[in-house]
């Protein structure tokens, strides 16, 4: 090592732990002053219950979306993102948990993925927006979901002005009956990418016959009429979602102007928001953060 390198590493190595120390010391003040708030909220005749949970100094706010199956609120990660400046709405799911209405999913039939559902999981996504907007003030509102929310969230921004960002893990550009194609092709294998190529992959969306008959949603129709930024995080060993044709998709729209953007982990599959790497999620955070700061600046040149 160059005495010049040994000067380099003795003045960053300080400022790393300096660094590394604010950081945690501010996540655990921060943990302290965390306040948790039941609500409720109508959507289409339906009362939703959530939780409101919220730093004392919020940034932005966010709605959490719930992927496919029975979720309830979300308080954990919830509690996650509050620890970084973040006030988090999470609800049980239609006809889950606390909420009232009639819950669709794959326990229960093939209809959670039918169009109909996935608008009304959307305006009850809206609607939750809607009520964030009445209990926090100046602050930017966006929608953060996972999986299933990849088709839900485009719906949800697009019947909601209101909705100034939006973050998708793991989440579905390719139309509802391409991704049941591509995940009946892939069959749970979770060997699947070292086994078959890309083209093998898209072959099978583009032909295999559908198993089910509903009206598809392809959420691109909705991403085309939107101009809000939004982040996709993706694993390139995902079995259920085609990671690389949804980038291609991205591209497409950001080469027309959409403030989209993706990052992709060559070391995760599906659970990009809860695999024990916490990388996606931090760069979620650190996402969301920089868009706070834009509003802030955008509201005061107004």
């Amino acid at each position: 090592m160059t005495s010049l390198h040994k000067i380099k590493r003795a003045v960053l190595l300080p400022l790393f732990f300096l660094c590394w120390i604010a950081f945690h010391e501010a996540t655990a003040q921060s943990l302290d002053s965390i306040t948790r708030r039941d609500i409720t909220f109508t959507s289409e005749g339906v009362i939703l219950a959530g939780t409101l949970i919220s730093p004392s100094d919020p940034q932005a706010a966010i709605v959490l979306v719930h992927g496919s199956g029975q979720e309830k609120r979300m308080t954990q990660f919830a509690k996650r993102l509050a620890a970084h400046g973040i006030t988090v709405l999470t609800y049980d799911k239609r006809g889950v948990g606390e909420s009232g209405g009639i819950y669709a999913g794959p326990e229960v039939g093939t209809n959670n993925v039918d169009s109909i559902n996935l608008s009304l999981l959307a305006k009850d996504a809206s609607a939750a927006v809607n009520k964030m907007h009445e209990v926090v003030m100046d602050l930017p509102v966006g929608l953060v979901g996972f999986s299933q929310a990849g088709w839900v969230i485009p719906i949800a921004a697009t019947l909601n002005p209101s909705v100034d960002f939006m973050v998708v893990f793991s989440g579905p550009t390719i139309t509802s009956l391409e991704q049941l194609r591509f995940q009946f092709h892939t069959n749970g294998d979770p060997n699947y990418w070292e086994n078959h190529s890309e083209a093998e992959a898209r072959e099978h969306i583009k032909n295999d016959p559908d198993r089910f008959q509903f009206s598809t949603t392809d959420p691109k129709h909705s991403l085309s009429k939107l101009a809000i930024p939004g982040l996709w995080l993706y694993g390139a060993k995902d079995i259920q979602v085609p990671a690389q044709l949804c980038i291609e998709q991205l591209t497409t729209l950001k080469s027309q102007g959409k403030p989209f953007d993706y990052r992709l982990y060559s070391n995760l599959g599906h659970n990009t928001a809860s695999a024990s790497d916490e990388t996606p999620v931090e760069h979620a955070m650190l996402w969301i953060k920089q868009r706070a700061l834009e509003y802030k600046k955008s509201s005061k040149s107004k």
